[in-house]
C-alpha cells in the first residue's frame, strides 16, 4: 500500500525520504566530478588536511622542507592554494561538510529552511546577527515558541501599499479568551509583504585567515537606504496592523471589565498568558510605529503623525493602563501575572525612552506610573517596596524638572510620600497651586484630611500644622481653629530648637505651605489667587504692578481670608524672632520670595500691612557681614562665581513652578542636569552663605519701594518706614545648638 501511494504522487510532490535521497546523490556526484585534491601551488604535491588549521600546518612543513627559499611567503601561498581548492570545490572543510551531509539523517535543505524560518522571528533575528558562528558539534537550536513570536512576514517581497487588501481579523469571543487570543496575530497582519530578514549566517562575511583558525574581523552589516515612498508605505502597514490589535485589546478589556469580579469571571493561567501576549503584541506594534515614523530619513509630516494621532497616549491607555486596572481589580489572584506585565511594560517604556527621544516627557511619566503600580502591589517585602518607591519618585522628579508647572506630577509624588502626611500636604498643595493645577487632587487631599479631623488629637507640631490646613481647606471645625493655632504657635519655637538641622527641610515646606493657605489652595474665589491669575493673563511684557493698575483695590479683607492671614502672621512672628539660628533661613527665604511678588499687587496690600517688617529688618541686620562686601546691592540674584554650573539650594526646587517664583530665578538656574535626584535635598557647606546673600538681596529689593523696608547704603543697615517702626522688647540671639535637653530649655529660645 505504501508503494502504491508513493507511485501515485504528483510530479511536484516529494516525501522527506525522496528529498534526502536526491540531495545525497547530488553531493556524491559533485564529489566525483572534482577529484583533484588540495595541492601545493608550487610543486602540485597533494597535501592532506581535514580543516584549515591542519592544512596550514602541513603546508608550512612542506614549504620548509621542499621549498625553503619560499618560507617567508608561506602564508600567501597557502591562501592561493586555499582559493584554488574553494574554486574547485575541494576545500577540506567543503569535503567534510559533504561527508557530514551524506551521513546526516536530516536533509541539508530542511536545515536551511528551518534556519530561514527561525531568522524571521523577532526574538532570534537580532541575537543571531551579532552572535559568533556556532559549531556543528553543538546541539541544534530548538524551534522558537510561537507564543512569543512576532510571526513570519511571508509574501511577495514588496512593501505593503494602501491598495493591498487587508484580511479581516478573526472574531474574538470574550467568553473564551485564551483560545481566541492565541491565534497568530501576524498571520492576519496586513504587513505580509515585508522583506524577510536573511539568515544571520548568510550575511556574515568570511573571516580573514592567516593560517590561524578562529581569528578574523567581521565587517559591519550592510545597510540599505530606504526611500520616502517605502517609508510611508511601511508606516501605513504598521498602523493598519496596530489598529487591528488595538481593537482586539479594547474589545477584550471591555468585555472583562463588564463581567465584574464574580467567581464565574475568574481566568486561569492560560487565559491570563493569552491576554498578556495580546497586549505585548500591541506594545510591539507601537514600538515599530514609533521607530518608522521617527526614522532619521522621515519627512516632517511623517514625524508629526505620532502626535497627530496621539499615539503615546493610546499606547498607555489601551496597551498598558486598561490592562493594569483589570489586573488590579482581580488581585490577589492576578498578582503573578500583574508582576509579569509590569516588568514587560517597564522594559518597553525604557526602550522607547532610549530610542524615541521625541516623546521623552511621556516615557518618563509612564515609567513613574509603572513604578508606582509596582510599589503599590508590594506588601510582603518592605525593602522592595522602598526600592520601587524611590524608582518611581526619581522618574516623577525628572518629569517635574522638565514640566515644573504641571500639577499632576506633584499629585503622584504626594501619593508616594505616604504615610508622611506632612510631605503629602506639601505636594497636594503644590499640585493645586501651580499654573496647570490637577483638579483631582482636591479629592485626594480630602482623604488626607478626614482621618486627622476625625481624630481631633494632634501629638506633634507636624500633625497640628496639617490639622490647621485641614480646617482652612474644608471650612469645618472652625470653632476649634483659634485653639489649634495657639497650640501650634506655642510649641513651634521649642520644636525648632529640638529639630536643629532637621528644620531646614521642614522650614521651607512650612513656609511654602503657609503661602498655599494665603492663595486659598488655588481657589478661584480667593482674592490673592485671582490677582495672580489676572496678572498671568495680561501682557507678559508688563509687570504685575502695571498689569493690575486698573483693577479696583479691595476695601477690606475678605472674611474667608481672615483666618488664613492670622495663622500666617502668627507663624512668621514665631520664626522670625529666632535671630542667629541658621536653620530658620530656609523658611525666611521662601517667605520673602512670596512677599516680594505680593508687593507688586496693590489690591492685596492688606497682606503686606500685616507682615512683621520690624522683625524682618532686625533679622536682616543680623545676617549682615563685611565678608559679603554687600554684593547684594548690585546683584538682584547673587550667584557664586566659583562654580562652573549652577547649584540650586534645596528650597529652590520646592519653589520651582509656583506662580510667585516664576520670575525669581534666572533662566539657566536649573540647567545643571548632572545633579542626581537624591542630591537635590542635600545641604552643602557653602549654601549657608549663599542663602544669606539671597535673603539680603530680597530685603534690598523690597526696600527700594520705601513703603515697608528701608536700607541705608552708608551704614549698610536695614530699617522700616515710620508706619511700621514699632517699639519692641529686646530679642535675645539664639545660639545654634545641635541638641537640647527636653527638660531644661535655654532662656534664649523663649520669646519675650
Amino acid at each position: 500500500m505504501a508503494t502504491h501511494e508513493d507511485n501515485t504522487k504528483t510530479p511536484g510532490s516529494q516525501t522527506p525520504m525522496d528529498v534526502s535521497k536526491s540531495w545525497s546523490n547530488y553531493l556524491r556526484q559533485t564529489s566525483k566530478s572534482s577529484p583533484r585534491p588540495f595541492q601545493c601551488p608550487q610543486c602540485r604535491v597533494e597535501l592532506p588536511g581535514t580543516s584549515d588549521f591542519a592544512a596550514a600546518t602541513v603546508f608550512r612543513k612542506h614549504i620548509s622542507t621542499a621549498h625553503p627559499e619560499l618560507e617567508s611567503t608561506a602564508p600567501q601561498l597557502f591562501k592561493t592554494a586555499k582559493a584554488e581548492a574553494e574554486r574547485r570545490g575541494d576545500h577540506p572543510e567543503l569535503r567534510k561538510s559533504r561527508t557530514d551531509a551524506r551521513n546526516s539523517p536530516t536533509p541539508r535543505k530542511e536545515k536551511d529552511a528551518e534556519s530561514n524560518s527561525s531568522s524571521l522571528k523577532r526574538e532570534n533575528s537580532d541575537d543571531d546577527s551579532q552572535s559568533p558562528k556556532r559549531s556543528r558539534a553543538q546541539v541544534p537550536r530548538q524551534p522558537p515558541d510561537t507564543e512569543f513570536s512576532r510571526g513570519s512576514r511571508t509574501g511577495s517581497g514588496h512593501l505593503w501599499s494602501e491598495n493591498q487588501a487587508v484580511p479581516p481579523p478573526k472574531n474574538l469571543d470574550p467568553s473564551n479568551v485564551a483560545s481566541n487570543i492565541r491565534l497568530p496575530l501576524s498571520a492576519t497582519h496586513p504587513r505580509s509583504g515585508r522583506q524577510p530578514r536573511p539568515p544571520a549566517s548568510a550575511s556574515r562575511p568570511s573571516s580573514t585567515d592567516d593560517g590561524n583558525a578562529g581569528v578574523g574581523v567581521f565587517k559591519q552589516p550592510e545597510t540599505r537606504p530606504i526611500s520616502q515612498e517605502q517609508l510611508v508605505a511601511e508606516v501605513k502597514g504598521i498602523y493598519a496592523g496596530l489598529v487591528m490589535v488595538e481593537n482586539k485589546c479594547i474589545e477584550v478589556d471591555g468585555a472583562q471589565n463588564a463581567q465584574g469580579d464574580g467567581a464565574n469571571t475568574k481566568l486561569n493561567n492560560e487565559q491570563w498568558q493569552a491576554l498578556i501576549a495580546l497586549h505585548r503584541t500591541l506594545l510591539h506594534e507601537h514600538h515599530d510605529f514609533f521607530l518608522a515614523s521617527q526614522h532619521p530619513s522621515a519627512s516632517p509630516a511623517l514625524r508629526r503623525l505620532a502626535s497627530k494621532y496621539a499615539m503615546p497616549a493610546r499606547m498607555w491607555r489601551h496597551g498598558i493602563h486598561s490592562f493594569l486596572e483589570l489586573l488590579r481589580h482581580r488581585l490577589p489572584a492576578s498578582l503573578e501575572h500583574m508582576l509579569t506585565f509590569i516588568y514587560l511594560a517597564y522594559a518597553m517604556m525604557a526602550l522607547l525612552y532610549e530610542t524615541v527621544p521625541a516623546f521623552e516627557d511621556t516615557w518618563i511619566e509612564c515609567l513613574g506610573d509603572l513604578g508606582r503600580y509596582r510599589m503599590a502591589i508590594e506588601d510582603d517585602n518592605i525593602r522592595d517596596r522602598e526600592v520601587w518607591t524611590a524608582v518611581s519618585r526619581g522618574w516623577y522628579s525628572k518629569a517635574s524638572d522638565k514640566a515644573p508647572t504641571v500639577g499632576r506630577l506633584y499629585h503622584h509624588q504626594a501619593i508616594l510620600a505616604r504615610p508622611n502626611a506632612f510631605q503629602q500636604l506639601f505636594y497636594y498643595g503644590k499640585s493645586l497651586t501651580v499654573a496647570i493645577p490637577f483638579v483631582s487632587a482636591k479629592d485626594s487631599i480630602q482623604t488626607l484630611f478626614e482621618p486627622i479631623m476625625a481624630n481631633q488629637r494632634a501629638a506633634s507640631v507636624e500633625q497640628l500644622f496639617v490639622l490647621i490646613n485641614a480646617i482652612l481647606f474644608t471650612g469645618k471645625m472652625l470653632e476649634r481653629f483659634e485653639s489649634v493655632v495657639h497650640e501650634f504657635t506655642s510649641t513651634l519655637d521649642i520644636h525648632i530648637g529640638r529639630s536643629t538641622r532637621r528644620f531646614q527641610e521642614q522650614g521651607y515646606h512650612i513656609g511654602i505651605t503657609v503661602c498655599y493657605t494665603l492663595v486659598g489652595y488655588g481657589s478661584e474665589a480667593n482674592p490673592v489667587h485671582k490677582a495672580f491669575q489676572q496678572a498671568k493673563g495680561s501682557d507678559d511684557s508688563a509687570g504685575p504692578t502695571e498689569a493690575m493698575a486698573g483693577v479696583n483695590t479691595l476695601d477690606a479683607t475678605p472674611a474667608s481670608q481672615e483666618n488664613a492671614v492670622n495663622f500666617a502672621m502668627a507663624t512668621h512672628d514665631i520664626v522670625f524672632r529666632r535671630f542667629g539660628d541658621p536653620n530658620i533661613l530656609t523658611y525666611v527665604h521662601t517667605t520673602l520670595v512670596f512677599m516680594l511678588y505680593v508687593l507688586s499687587f496693590p489690591e492685596i496690600k492688606y497682606l503686606a500691612r500685616r507682615f512683621p517688617w520690624k522683625l524682618t529688618a532686625l533679622l536682616l541686620n543680623t545676617l549682615m557681614s563685611s565678608e559679603n562686601e554687600y554684593i547684594f546691592e548690585n546683584q538682584p540674584f547673587p550667584r557664586s562665581s566659583k562654580e562652573e554650573a549652577p547649584r540650586p539650594l534645596p528650597e529652590d526646587y520646592a519653589l520651582r513652578g509656583l506662580p510667585w517664583a516664576e520670575k525669581y530665578f534666572p533662566s539657566d538656574w536649573f540647567s545643571n542636569d548632572k545633579i542626581e535626584d537624591e542630591e537635590k535635598g542635600l545641604e552643602a557647606a557653602s549654601m549657608g552663605q549663599e542663602r544669606k546673600l539671597r535673603i539680603l538681596a530680597l530685603g534690598y529689593q523690597i526696600s527700594q519701594g520705601g513703603t515697608y523696608l528701608r536700607y541705608d547704603k552708608d551704614t549698610h543697615r536695614f530699617g522700616t518706614a515710620p508706619d511700621f517702626d514699632i517699639e519692641m522688647d529686646p530679642i535675645p540671639v539664639v545660639a545654634p545648638v545641635e541638641s537640647i535637653d527636653l527638660g531644661d530649655l535655654p532662656d534664649a529660645v523663649a520669646t519675650p
